[in-house]
């Protein structure tokens, strides 16, 4: 039986999948499972009884992922589940940003008492004309899950679409519209885009890309869309953009006091993923996952450890082992159980940067002295038994 703990709350429908095997508990120390969507862990204390931690989302900043290497917790992210809704966000945000639909229907409201509105409305309406997009220029920075369904949306609108990623995946390579135009340079996303909109993740060589410089390449009455992270854009530059003229409209998703209320600026009160579809979507990944790491000792969609899949346990023993990616590691733990007179049926060993996994079934149950000597090899993190 497996405790779990929600930091946050997490919809029903994910809670469900997790099966009869899994019991919920108000006690963080006793959990080997966290839930997790936007709460902050970096400064909670990870007791030895946690194994894993699910996100409900994609986006991981809130999570100490080296620390949770080091102690052998694995993290999962559900990277695809909320695709669907930050798209139609990033859609209304370039319809927003286009025509000035909030202004009209500000000055509507600050108009209701009036008998004369509708005469009124027709004199007024020429301040909140604005632009089709049709036949503008999207250009898109970051193909992933959300960045390719943005992307394909946009050619159905009639938009002109380049996409920029030097990291395009596979499968999102084959689901990107074959109009999309592949740009090997972002700068040329700057240049030749009347919007554009950013789905990266946060990283060292992310934060602050959208900058002075990026902006000084960028159109005259550009749109710039930035609903995946606030720190990918340096909003004091943006901000100072928008007061010239240079920039047109910032849409983010992250209110703070730079951009609140800014000339220019339309902030939404991060709304990207909050739709019920999402939050169902990404309780039932994140639950999916730590299910099947749990009860089977197989990684899927981990952000600090390899992915790796044995499927169910089919001999004596499973055990995995959580290491330093360093050499003659695997020779150690074959070497340490042959000594045990245990033989390995079956072995997969996966690596991530600095970390490993190595998964193996045994044709003999796994003791307290298999892990102890296993346990005391150097390198090695974590040790797991999987029952």
């Amino acid at each position: 039986m497996y405790k779990f703990h929600c930091l946050n709350p997490i919809a029903s429908v994910g809670l469900e999948k997790l099966g009869k095997n899994f019991i919920r508990t108000e006690h963080p120390e006793d959990a080997q499972a966290f839930l997790v969507r936007s709460a902050v862990m970096h400064d909670m204390e990870l007791s030895d009884n946690l194994l894993a931690v699910a996100r409900a989302g994609a986006g991981v900043n809130n999570i100490p992922l080296d620390k949770c290497a080091d102690k052998g917790i694995v993290v999962f992210n559900t990277p695809g589940a909320n695709a669907n809704g930050v798209k139609e966000l990033v859609i209304a945000a370039m319809l927003l940003a286009s025509r000035d639909i909030i202004g009209g229907v500000n000055w509507v409201a600050d108009h209701s008492g009036e008998e004369e509105i509708a005469k009124l409305a027709e004199k007024q309406k020429k301040q909140y004309a604005g632009f089709e997009l049709k036949n503008k220029t999207l250009g898109v920075i970051g193909l992933g899950a959300i960045g390719v369904q943005v992307a394909n949306t946009a050619t159905h609108l009639g938009m002109e679409v380049l996409g920029y990623d030097p990291y395009i995946s596979v499968d999102a390579a084959w689901n990107l519209s074959r109009s999309i135009r592949h740009i090997q340079n972002v700068e040329d996303i700057y240049s030749k885009c009347d919007y554009i909109t950013i789905h990266v993740p946060l990283m060292d060589s992310t934060k602050g890309m959208i900058d002075e410089e990026a902006i000084r390449l960028m159109k005259k009455g550009v749109v710039v869309i930035n609903l995946a992270r606030d720190l990918l854009v340096k909003e004091e530059d943006m901000v100072a953009a928008l007061a010239s003229g240079k920039v047109a409209r910032y849409v983010t998703d992250f209110p703070n006091p730079t951009t609140a209320g800014a000339k220019g600026c339309i902030v939404i009160p991060h709304l990207g993923a909050s739709t019920e579809e999402s939050e169902d979507n990404c309780a039932v990944m994140a639950a999916k996952e730590l299910r099947e790491y749990l009860e089977n000792g197989n990684i899927r969609n981990s952000v600090n450890y390899p992915n790796c899949d044995m499927g169910r346990p089919a001999k004596a023993g499973r055990i995995g082992i959580f290491h330093k990616n360093v050499a003659k590691m695997i020779a150690q733990f074959t070497s340490t159980l042959g000594n045990l007179n245990v033989n390995i049926s079956d072995l997969t060993n996966k690596s991530r940067g600095d970390y490993a996994y190595s998964l193996m079934d045994l044709e003999s149950p796994v003791t307290k002295e298999m892990v102890d000597q296993l346990q005391a090899i150097s390198g090695v993190l974590r040790v797991r038994v999987i029952k």
